[in-house]
């Protein structure tokens, strides 16, 4: 168990660590080095302004939007939410400077965005420096199906058929993709159109693609981007989250009253055109960026490492088989697909409760009060509600003209061990609700 959290989580500041597949074409330490020092912005990948006050020991101030404030008062209580950090508040970095606190992009532009919203400032006085691991949601796969698996008998028989059925007409729908995305993995090249033609069609079946798919074009502009703003943002030590902003509200329509990651899934002339929207000089290597990056994301995260990526196949395996050969992606399949049964509202709490506890006592364990998004240090950082060796305080917060950030009032509220009430998103499939 101890091995799958330590599996899920990366630290940029050390080589990479974890095992792999075997017939990988790449190796995770080719792509960390090609990502370094083959981009424009790939020094920030060790040395983030946030990745910096972490290892200080210093004290941390944390930006976290609510529109519960009352209600937070009222209880004197903040709650977690699951997500990409699984169990932690959702929060921003804010740096101290003289003018006042000064939120970080990703931070700026969620109050922009989000003007209904008050700022909370969070201070996190840590008891030593802290250790940059980052949990990557992409690789909970494993961790997802061993938590469907140990409370299988909640769910009742026919349940539990629907959804071994659901799993493998997804599969039927994608097979043929995944099979091309490990043949690519092991060094096989498929024509980039035609791939993210093949990757485009097999969302459908496997939503865990479409977060997939914007993930590495997140990282790819990110990256690679050389705008002015992008530029300014680098100075202080921060990746530009406003770009896969644009490229998810630009992708989807109504992504904005909705960000589901699983109706994301341009074709390759919708792709190069949104590329092109957002940064001209980045368009021309996007396609073939997406076909050998996510051919290697999707094995390092779908497949056991003991498996070897060139013999693998989905193209009919049965479920067993598939469970121990790709655990990554049958519990991300799982995952997605369990929270749209009629009953899961009332077994929510079991299942996401028992990743929360097990993540908090990983991060205890390790040091971590303020676990982040590791799929990059870009920004997205939260606050472990149990953590015992911390002090933490909350202020309600003013913002000023030019955009920083004063506390004004204390807030009486302590950090509990409970998660926000359940939600997901509404089914839709091929952009129709049901």
């Amino acid at each position: 168990m101890r091995d799958e959290w330590e599996h899920a989580h990366t630290d940029y500041t050390v080589p990479a660590q974890r095992q792999m597949p075997a017939s990988l074409a790449e190796s995770e330490a080719d792509w960390r080095h090609h990502l370094e020092h083959s981009t424009p912005n790939g020094w920030l990948i060790r040395h983030s302004a946030m990745t910096e006050a972490l290892l200080s020991g210093q004290p941390l101030y944390l930006l976290h939007t609510t529109k519960n404030i009352d209600a937070i008062r009222t209880s004197r209580q903040l709650h977690v939410s699951t997500g990409c950090l699984v169990a932690a508040l959702y929060c921003s970095p804010l740096t101290s400077q003289p003018q006042g606190l000064r939120p970080h992009n990703l931070g700026a532009y969620l109050m922009e965005t989000k003007p209904s919203t008050k700022p909370l400032v969070i201070e996190v006085t840590p008891d030593a420096p802290i250790q940059p691991k980052g949990i990557d949601y992409l690789h909970l796969g494993a961790i997802h199906l061993r938590t469907y698996l140990r409370y299988q008998s909640f769910l009742t028989p026919a349940e539990n058929e629907q959804l071994d059925r659901a799993v493998l007409t997804g599969l039927r729908t994608a097979g043929a993709f995944l099979d091309a995305a490990l043949r690519n993995a092991a060094g096989h090249t498929t024509s980039a159109p035609a791939f993210i033609d093949m990757l485009s069609d097999a969302v459908a079946g496997v939503p865990f693609l479409g977060y997939l798919y914007f993930e590495v074009l997140s990282e790819y502009l990110m990256l690679h981007s050389a705008t002015p703003e992008t530029k300014n943002y680098a100075q202080a030590g921060e990746l530009n989250n406003r770009l896969y902003k644009r490229l998810a509200f630009a992708a989807v329509d109504s992504m904005g009253q909705l960000f589901d990651l699983a109706r994301f899934n341009p074709r390759h002339h919708q792709l190069l055109q949104l590329i092109e929207n957002i940064e001209p000089a980045l368009g021309p290597g996007a396609a073939e960026y997406v076909r050998r990056r996510l051919s290697h994301l999707l094995a390092q995260t779908a497949l056991h490492p003991s498996q070897d990526a060139a013999s693998v196949t989905f193209r009919g395996a049965d479920l067993n088989t598939l469970q121990n050969a790709a655990p990554g992606l049958i519990g991300q399949m799982v995952f997605r697909e369990i929270r749209y049964m009629d009953r899961y509202r009332h077994l929510y709490h079991c299942f996401e409760k028992s990743k929360a506890l097990e993540a908090w006592d990983y991060w205890n364990s390790e040091g971590i009060p303020t676990p982040f998004n590791g799929i990059l240090p870009k920004g997205e950082i939260g606050i472990n509600p149990v953590y015992p060796r911390s002090s933490v305080k909350v202020w309600a917060a003013e913002q000023d003209e030019k955009g920083y950030l004063h506390p004004t009032q204390e807030v009486l509220a302590d950090f509990t061990p409970h998660l926000a009430s359940w939600w997901a998103p509404p089914r839709q499939r091929n952009g129709v609700s049901p």
